[in-house]
């Protein structure tokens, strides 16, 4: 299970032009799913994102996590994190999850952060536009 987490001043995910998710401060979360995950994964990878410390303290170095800020999390499915890119000039996604399993593995995680932060989310398997304003920059992808 992969996230690619950004931080962010604000995000937003629009359906069929309709703003079906949007934070202010807070982490964008791009989740991939892949063949091999399961509840377990999903669980310790919603703690590492929430426990990640990369907002900035009162000294400007990243000591802080998204609950430390009052931050809120927006959770976008993104299949194309599973793919395999070393071959060719196309990307492979046998890696991937099908997809049934990769949607129930995205509910849960949603359900995990919900439990424990504000949480928004996208639609998972839409054509999805996602904007945001990533603060820093600051990225990091997470792999459990």
């Amino acid at each position: 299970m992969i996230a690619l987490i950004q931080r962010v001043k604000q995000a937003s995910v629009t359906v069929d032009n309709n703003i079906i998710g949007q934070i202010n401060q807070g982490l964008l979360i791009l989740l991939g799913i892949e063949q091999d995950d399961n509840e377990q994964k999903a669980i310790r990878l919603c703690e590492k994102v929430l426990g990640y410390r990369i907002f900035s303290d009162n000294e400007g170095k990243m000591n802080l996590n998204v609950n430390h800020v009052n931050g809120e999390v927006l959770v976008v499915s993104q299949f194309t994190l599973a793919a395999d890119t070393k071959k060719g000039m196309r990307p492979s996604f046998t890696k991937g999850a099908n997809p049934d399993e990769a949607n129930r593995l995205y509910q849960f995680f949603v359900e995990q952060c919900q439990q424990k932060i504000t949480t928004q989310t996208g639609q998972f398997a839409a054509d999805m536009q996602v904007s945001l304003i990533n603060d820093g920059p600051v990225t990091f992808w997470l792999q459990v």
